[in-house]
């Protein structure tokens, strides 16, 4: 294993962490789709995340039946986390919808969000983790660091 690979634990941390994370699903013919989504994961789980049933990312999931999601940090030391694997689309869930809209916006303003999408129809996909991808500079930015201190 490479000093930039997390373990299990320190990647199944770093996906239950707050990132806004990017699905990527195929589609015929063109490049793959790349879209923002709010998630939220438990570590040995699948990772969740709902989208408007009308979406174009909603019509590719369900015809693919897999897809990727990556999240990262932004800020150094860098870090990113992607997983893939096969995906369900469900039906609506108000629970979910709700818990994710307080975990990305906080519960005042996520109540304003739920209310102005209240009508739009809502499908939500469980992504199980089959194979992860991991990179972790922490080590790298502190030896380069300290090598610059010298």
């Amino acid at each position: 294993m490479s000093e930039l690979t997390m373990s299990r634990s320190e990647r199944e941390t770093f996906l239950a962490d707050l990132h806004v994370g990017v699905i990527t699903v195929a589609r015929d013919g063109q490049a793959p789709l790349a879209a923002p989504v709010w998630y939220r994961y438990q570590p040995g789980g699948d990772v969740l995340f709902d989208c408007a049933a009308a979406s174009e990312k909603i019509k590719l999931l369900e015809r693919s039946g897999q897809a990727s999601l990556c999240v990262q940090n932004d800020v150094m030391p860098y870090k990113y986390v992607t997983v893939e694997g096969p995906i369900v689309v469900g039906h609506a869930d108000d629970e979910l919808q709700r818990s994710l809209a307080h975990r990305y916006l906080g519960p005042q303003v996520g109540d304003i969000y739920l209310v102005s999408v209240s009508d739009t129809a809502r499908r939500v996909v469980r992504l199980t983790p089959t194979r992860w991808r991991t990179t972790d500079y922490t080590a790298l930015a502190a030896r380069l660091m300290a090598a610059a201190r010298a």
